[in-house]
């Protein structure tokens, strides 16, 4: 098969938009196309699995080993005949100062090739530096091909191609032109997710033409070559279901791994969706899933739905066991203030939640249980477990009294010091937890709920 990791020197480069054109693309050569993004991050993913036609996989090197990652990719991406990985941020940038969890690291583990996208805004000459610069950090990461972005003209183009050629070895793949169809729209938090996003598949096809039109498709697949990929067993089949979950789908919460929805399914859970600004109540089940997602965009709609905020805070009061992330703990909570206007919510959660301009919570996050939580977070006392954050949203009026099933030795959590609210059998927190070896949180949720039925 035919592998490949797309990166850049910094972030907003455009790698996203490239790298949904490129997939989409492909997928139009009916081509299988699987599609993966380092980090944590929700909203590329579906903007990649979209264009893909398949879900997108995330490989972080904060919650997963090397081995597990490599495994990973290996798994969804034997299936395929071409492999998509996005890096995060620029190609060398990560948390470690030797480099170890960067996106180049990432390639040099699973043996790809480097398509380098540039932002080419307000350079000429300067391209090729840049370029030898990056060849030369780590020389045994191979860049084999750059993609010149955001070139303003023709003219522009031409110095571009011409600084490249002389100085360098690194063929241009292709020029894309500065393009306002080609932007995915970007707000406080990153870009629009595509459960909200006006019209997804148009835009896509719009990037897909577009990135056809000014790539070198095939010298690119030639570029990349060949990667083999060893068979890995495939998953066993999901039991039969003895339990059901609520799980929120719609415009205001769509931030699921799918490795997670897959990992409650093979605990034993169905997954029953239901949309928060049109059900007029809970679906019959046995337990509630809510995760982020941006509710303080659809606050109106989540507000004017008042028989579901009342089914469901009757359900949490009856013991429903629960769980919420970010979004998901916004929406519990009795209210939501975001640009001058103030909304009620479920009201489960005895707090109000105000939105900020800059972010409280960023990053990559450590949790430690205090085992006042629902069900245990690791199953081991004292070992903590990686998550991360991304809130520009604080908890204000929260009732004191209120148990905290998490201390954050890393990031902010709702205080700071503390994550993991605990009402009942609801546990709702900022921080988000992700099924991997390290942390098998679908599976001890499942087992609570199937304990408290």
């Amino acid at each position: 098969m035919i592998a490949f990791l797309v990166s850049a020197a910094h972030k907003s480069s455009g790698k996203t938009t490239i790298a949904t054109g490129l997939g989409a693309t492909l997928r139009g050569r009916d081509l299988t196309v699987q599609t993966f993004k380092k980090g944590p991050d929700y909203i590329d993913p579906m903007w990649l699995g979209r264009a893909s036609g398949r879900h997108c996989r995330n490989l972080d090197f904060w919650t997963q080993e090397g081995a597990e990652i490599t495994a990973h990719f290996r798994r969804f991406a034997a299936a395929a005949d071409v492999a998509i990985v996005e890096g995060s941020k620029g190609l060398y940038d990560g948390i470690d100062p030797a480099g170890g969890d960067s996106t180049a690291a990432l390639a040099r583990l699973l043996g790809l090739p480097v398509i380098l996208v540039i932002d080419c805004q307000g350079i000429t000459r300067g391209v090729a530096p840049l370029i030898l610069g990056y060849q030369a950090f780590e020389p045994d990461l191979r860049i084999a091909g750059v993609i010149l972005n955001k070139v303003g003209g023709e003219r522009h183009e031409g110095k571009l191609h011409a600084a490249v050629n002389h100085h360098t070895d690194v063929p241009v793949l292709g020029a894309v032109h500065r393009n306002r169809d080609l932007e995915i729209v970007e707000r406080h938090i990153g870009l629009v997710p595509t459960n909200e996003a006006e019209g997804p598949d148009g835009r896509i096809e719009t990037i897909a033409e577009h990135v056809a039109d000014h790539v070198d498709i095939d010298l690119l697949l030639r570029r990349a070559g060949d990667v083999e990929i060893p068979a890995v067993p495939a998953a066993p089949a999901a039991p039969a279901p003895d339990v059901r979950l609520a799980v929120a789908r719609d415009a205001a919460f769509g931030f699921y791994y799918p490795g997670d929805l897959e990992a409650l399914q093979a605990a034993g859970a169905e997954i029953v969706a239901f949309d928060a600004l049109s059900d007029p109540e809970l679906p019959d089940c046995d337990g509630l899933f809510i995760s982020g997602g941006f509710p303080e965009t659809q606050m109106a709609a989540l507000e004017a739905n008042e028989s579901l905020r009342q089914s469901i805070r009757a359900a949490l009061a009856a013991g429903l066991p629960a769980y919420a992330e970010c979004g998901g703990l916004m929406y519990l909570a009795r209210s939501i203030a975001w640009q001058g206007e103030t909304r009620q919510m479920v009201g489960a959660v005895p707090a109000d939640v105000v939105m900020t301009s800059r972010p409280v919570g960023r990053g990559y996050v450590r949790l430690r249980e205090t085992g006042a939580g629902p069900w245990p977070l690791t199953g081991t006392a004292g070992e903590s477990v990686p998550a991360h954050e991304f809130h520009y949203s604080r908890l204000e009026n929260l009732d004191s009294e209120i148990p905290f099933a998490y201390q954050v030795l890393r990031g902010h959590g709702i205080d700071g010091q503390h994550d993991g609210l605990v009402v009942g059998n609801l546990l709702a927190s900022y921080a988000h937890l992700r099924q991997v070896d390290g942390n098998h949180w679908a599976d001890r949720f499942v087992d609570f709920v199937r304990r408290s039925r």
